[in-house]
């Protein structure tokens, strides 16, 4: 029996990466393969392949939009596919690993990541971004959570030095807060140039945050200490007595140096200024704006629910929280719950248009909505992408448009219905949630409306 191995990961790690899984592993099972899967999740890395078994596989299949250190898989044919096609056509991936040659991987010289990037549709800067904002989101959900406890004592309790709340505070926003862009620097630099990358990340991300550059400068300072630590520990050729010096004070002092410099006298101020009127527009949003953005931010949210465009809505309001601009997030936030929850509610308003399997999958998707994860709707999308899609975007807008206008605000960055429990995580509570409830309405009388019946469709 031939074996595949295979790794799956994306930046927040809670559903794609183990729906891949998932998927992978039936399709394997239909083919009569052994197929093991390391997943790269919110948890960390588990079910991690060990160097037996990739010596042993007879291929390699990449679904990831988070460093997998692909270095390992050197000599061994590797199949790269987006976490979406790995989802819906996981049986074309199999079968596209098992027509893989290992005689001609073992052939060629190392594998190069650059080597490999043609066939990768989603490589290079989009998953040193994701790989970043991945190990950034931890300190965010932490940091706003921390923030709405110390609310519980009083809105301005934690000006009083030595209470609880001044504790929670300092916790949240002093610290997790004061961490998030010098980790999202530090990773980018990571994920381009490895441990040689680290240190100039996060040197730079802290400088960003301390010129007041904020996000925007700390995604800047860690592409730049990525490939700068990456260029000089390929280009710049040393003695072997130096060599072994390279990773340990060359790169990180070089390139520390010169991003931080940058940083200081050429970058830091430019953005400082950007973020600062961006700051600004959005704190005085008036209502035709706010509707703009709202329906704008929603749309992305639902168009390809967990792809590129998905994740570029999430991070750019993520990014705001560290300046204090909470709106964006809630109307993120509330629009990828639209999805999922519209076509839960499809399935109960419209049952003859669903067949037996979707009306099961309905059930699913409404927990899956619940819970913020706009993954949930994609089962639906991929069986009619045409009359799904534009439901679930027009719905998503329609919240990310009441949630803007009510002047709803979200602290924390994750958790769907479960962190509106927790007292002043989110303003204007009742309008938030009135949001949600209008926007899987209309989502779901419209996926009823467009939608045929299974018979009119192939018998779906």
């Amino acid at each position: 029996m031939k074996r595949l191995v295979a790794v799956t990961g994306c930046p927040t790690g809670i559903a794609h990466t183990f729906m891949a899984a998932e998927a992978l592993q039936q399709a394997a099972e239909q083919h009569g393969v052994s197929l093991k899967v390391e997943t790269r999740g919110a948890t960390g890395v588990e079910n991690r392949l060990t160097e037996e078994e990739i010596q042993e596989a007879h291929a390699v299949i990449i679904s990831a939009d988070v460093d997998v250190e692909e270095e390992r898989f050197a000599g061994k044919p590797v199949v790269r596919v987006p976490l979406g096609e790995a989802i819906k056509k996981a049986n074309d991936v199999i079968e596209r690993a098992l027509a893989q040659s290992p005689e001609e991987a073992e052939a060629r010289p190392t594998p190069k990541k650059e080597a490999s990037k043609k066939e990768a549709p989603r490589t290079g800067p989009y998953r040193h971004l994701m790989n970043g904002v991945s190990f950034m989101i931890p300190l965010v959900v932490a940091g706003g959570l921390m923030i709405a406890l110390s609310f519980l004592f009083g809105i301005k309790a934690f000006e009083q030095k030595g209470t609880l709340a001044a504790a929670l505070m300092d916790i949240g926003g002093g610290t997790a807060f004061a961490l998030m862009v010098p980790v999202l620097a530090g990773y980018i630099a990571y994920s381009i140039a490895d441990k040689a990358g680290l240190a100039p990340g996060l040197i730079g991300g802290m400088l960003a945050s301390k010129l007041g550059a904020g996000f925007l400068g700390g995604i800047v300072a860690g592409f730049m200490a990525g490939y700068l630590s990456q260029g000089i520990k390929t280009l710049l050729p040393l003695p072997k007595t130096l060599e072994r010096l390279k990773p340990i004070v060359i790169i990180p002092f070089l390139s520390s140096l010169i991003v931080g410099l940058l940083m200081i006298y050429v970058i830091g101020a430019p953005i400082k200024s950007i973020m600062t009127a961006m700051t600004a527009w959005l704190q005085s949003l008036g209502t035709a704006n706010a509707v703009w953005l709202g329906l704008v931010l929603g749309a992305m949210m639902a168009f390809d629910m967990g792809g590129p465009v998905n994740k570029a809505a999430y991070t750019f309001s993520v990014g705001l929280l560290g300046s204090q601009v909470y709106g964006p997030m809630a109307a993120t936030m509330a629009a990828g719950m639209v999805p999922p929850l519209g076509l839960w509610l499809a399935t109960l308003i419209a049952k003859r248009k669903f067949s037996e399997e979707e009306r099961e999958a309905g059930k699913a998707a409404g927990i899956l909505g619940l819970s913020f994860i706009t993954e949930g709707a994609i089962p639906f999308a991929a069986a009619d992408p045409i009359r799904v899609i534009p439901s679930l975007m027009i719905g998503s807008a329609v919240t990310g448009a009441l949630s803007m206008v009510w002047g709803c605000a979200l602290r924390a960055p994750h958790g769907g219905v479960f962190v509106l429990a927790i007292p002043h995580a989110v303003e204007r509570l009742g309008y938030y949630v009135l949001a949600i409830a209008i926007g899987t309405v209309v989502t779901a009388l419209l996926v009823t409306w467009l939608k045929r019946k299974p018979t009119e469709q192939g018998g779906n």
